[in-house]
């Protein structure tokens, strides 16, 4: 069995029985593997004959690994041994050897006696912050065994600490596979073919591993295939970022301009230091999401007058020309028109119309004082409406009433707040966000007194909250409409002007 592909799709298979691993493999297969790693030492067998049997059937190329989670006594290392001498005795097309369960001398058995088989030599760097020494230091350690091929596991603790594999990757002269474990690692696989990586993992369907894509997203939504030295990249800085819907919109997006771009999630604890490690022109552009949307305000060189009022960015470009930051803010317009649009839907309906705001005069309620609801407060102020806040840190609340020349009230006011029916009411929280998509900021009955109601939620897509207010007879606006239009207005400053709208539009009530 060859491989055709110059980037090599594989997954590790972790089972404990022939039929497990059998039927991983055909799963594998029809997920777009175009390799998987067969790995034994999580296999039950009682005969060396039942692991014969399973290499000789498998329906895809295989790396066969040995790997010990615990101290490995010598009756293990002999079982080690065994099964990669077997492999490489069947020309699987990979063997690999890991050098802290068996010595040198044994690559350099298996690479005299392999017929077909690549070797490849790995080892598991642990502890999390691995600088380039450590790397450069195990690099070597593993090409002084001769293999083919040689691999490195790292623990990562922060995102940053995956820049060294990239400079690892460049300048590695002999072939390297990396993986970063940890969802702050998952960059090592999806930057990767941008530095020179020929093998990708990702995990199989229903089996979520920290720090790798699943296959079908590496096919389907990143298509690393086409990731090259001069793909510019892009990402959504947040913590947590596993919600993110950004690279499902963006990616589909940049092939259908023929734009060379990738936009990957960066999931960051530290905005600072993010962007002081990242810091060349191929780190093109970045969304930011929670919570660092006012602390990346701080991080920009020049920040664009609407952002700098709202005290918060959502958007962050990487000038060309001299690398500085700029940051934007495209929540604010694009929440304010969404509600703008819904009121005037309404009128219409109702048969009033004008062409003054819908917004300007109503009672505006906001729920938020982070970054988005910054933006929404600026907004909806600038547009004539009266805006009350609410935060579950009063202090908070008050601080952006300040700013934004309005009212704040206690948090455990809100359900009792109702000076007026008709007023509008804007969800800038997480709360209803998934996992906790039960919750809502305000009871049901309170609702009664609102014409409008916004979530900026938008996983799930219909939350309860808008549920509730579409049971009581409020008009409604998903977050999603807030999504694809602060989408649309990032990826115009991606793009410097490129913005395929109906085709954005589409992926997300499509897919959303």
């Amino acid at each position: 069995m060859g491989l055709k592909n110059d980037l090599v799709v594989y997954t590790r298979l972790e089972c404990e029985s022939c039929e497990e691993m059998t039927c991983c493999i055909e799963k594998a297969k029809e997920e777009g593997a175009d390799l998987v790693e067969l790995c034994i030492d999580d296999f039950t067998f009682s005969d060396i004959s039942q692991l014969e049997l399973l290499l000789k059937q498998r329906s895809l190329p295989s790396i066969v690994s040995f790997r010990s989670k615990s101290p490995i006594n010598s009756e293990g290392k002999k079982t080690c041994i065994q099964v990669l001498k077997l492999a490489v005795e069947l020309d699987v097309e990979f063997v690999e050897v890991d050098t802290e369960v068996v010595c040198h001398e044994v690559v350099a058995e298996l690479m005299k006696s392999r017929s077909n088989s690549k070797i490849i030599a790995s080892t598991y760097v642990n502890g999390g912050n691995p600088t380039k020494e450590t790397l450069c230091n195990s690099i070597i350690n593993l090409q002084s065994t001769g293999a083919d091929i040689i691999k490195l596991v790292i623990d990562v603790a922060y995102i940053t600490d995956v820049a060294p594999v990239f400079h690892m990757l460049t300048h590695s002269q002999v072939p390297l596979i990396v993986r970063a474990q940890g969802d702050r690692g998952l960059i090592s696989q999806l930057l990767g073919p941008k530095y020179g990586a020929f093998f990708v993992c990702g995990s199989l369907g229903g089996k979520y591993t920290p720090g790798l894509p699943s296959l079908t997203t590496i096919k389907q939504v990143y298509k690393l295939q086409y990731v090259n030295p001069d793909t510019r990249i892009f990402g959504v800085i947040s913590n947590p970022v596993g919600h993110s819907k950004g690279p499902l919109l963006h990616n589909p997006a940049f092939r259908h301009t023929g734009y060379n771009g990738i936009y990957v999630p960066l999931l960051v604890d530290n905005v600072k230091e993010f962007f002081r490690v990242f810091s060349c022109n191929d780190y093109a552009g970045f969304s930011v999401g929670i919570p660092h949307k006012e602390a990346a305000v701080r991080c920009c060189d020049e920040v664009d007058p609407l952002a700098k009022s709202i005290g918060a960015v959502n958007t962050i470009i990487r000038r060309p020309s001299d690398g500085k930051l700029i940051g934007y803010n495209t929540d604010c317009e694009a929440c304010v028109t969404a509600i703008e649009d819904a009121l005037r839907e309404r009128q219409k309906t109702n048969g009033h119309a004008s062409n003054v705001s819908p917004i300007a005069g109503k009672l505006f309620v906001l729920v938020g004082a982070g970054g988005a609801g910054r933006a929404i407060a600026f907004g909806a102020k600038s547009r004539g409406a009266r805006v009350v806040i609410f935060n579950r840190k009063y202090e908070r609340a008050k601080a952006l009433a300040a700013a934004v020349s309005c009212d704040a009230l206690p948090y455990e006011h809100l359900n009792d707040f109702c000076p007026e029916k008709g007023m509008i009411l804007a969800n800038a929280s997480a709360v209803g966000m998934q996992p906790k998509s039960d919750q809502t900021p305000i009871s049901k009955e309170a609702l009664r007194s609102y014409e409008l109601v916004f979530d900026a939620v938008y996983t799930p897509r219909n939350t309860r909250l808008l549920q509730e207010a579409t049971e009581v007879g409020a008009t409604v606006v998903s977050g999603v409409e807030m999504f694809v239009r602060q989408a649309l207005g990032q990826f115009k400053l991606f793009t410097n002007g490129l913005a395929p709208v109906d085709f954005m539009r589409r992926i997300v009530y499509e897919q959303f």
